[in-house]
């Protein structure tokens, strides 16, 4: 008789947990876990793609050091800052974010000085770096936009209720997101006027 009794409260525990969606939560985590890692290929590979870029530039004649200076300091920053796929909290999104911001625009201060350089900007090996980095940003945009996604499905289902009675119970936490970069909500100015 008593194990009868515990085989129907294992059973009933066995239906409780899969109608309050445990393994739905799992499938859900592991979903924002594979997605962050390809948020972090496409920014990796933009990494890599930096020093070809920074080795070419040098070959400019009087190119400015302090600007090679930022983007290779910035980029080992980047690289540097690691995040457990487990512990996507708000704060460590933003902390990564913030990183890569940095790279962001070093290197889009970079890619800006070359204006001056008409030679660099006619090296072959240069313009399909710079095609292959835009490439790569556009890339960026769209992993993060699928990891906010997938985020998003699995923060609601842990917050719904009843499976946030298991999601407590089980610590399931909320995950943080990507965030617009500052600034980039603002529309730039043009003034035509200062052209003439």
């Amino acid at each position: 008789m008593k194990k009868l009794i515990n085989s129907i409260i294992a059973l009933f525990a066995v239906a409780s947990l899969s109608s309050c969606g445990y393994n739905g939560m799992v499938k859900l985590d592991e979903q924002v876990q594979a997605q962050w890692g390809q948020v972090e290929n496409v920014y990796q590979r933009r990494a890599d793609l930096i020093p070809n870029l920074v080795a070419t530039v040098k070959g400019a004649a009087n190119f400015e050091k302090e600007t090679l200076t930022q983007v290779a300091e910035a980029r080992a920053k980047a690289t540097s800052v690691q995040i457990d796929p487990t512990k996507l909290t708000p704060e460590t999104i933003e902390k990564y974010q913030a990183a890569q911001g940095q790279l962001s625009q070093a290197l889009g201060r970079l890619l800006m000085v070359t204006e001056n350089y008409p030679e660099l900007k006619a090296n072959a090996n240069f313009q399909e770096l710079q095609s292959e980095i835009a490439g790569t940003e556009n890339r960026i945009s769209v992993e993060r936009r699928k990891f906010n996604e997938v985020t998003a499905e699995y923060n609601s289902r842990i917050r719904s209720f009843p499976n946030n009675l298991t999601a407590g119970m089980f610590g399931f936490k909320t995950k943080g997101y990507f965030k617009a970069d500052a600034g980039s909500t603002a529309a730039p100015k043009v003034d035509f006027e200062s052209k003439k």
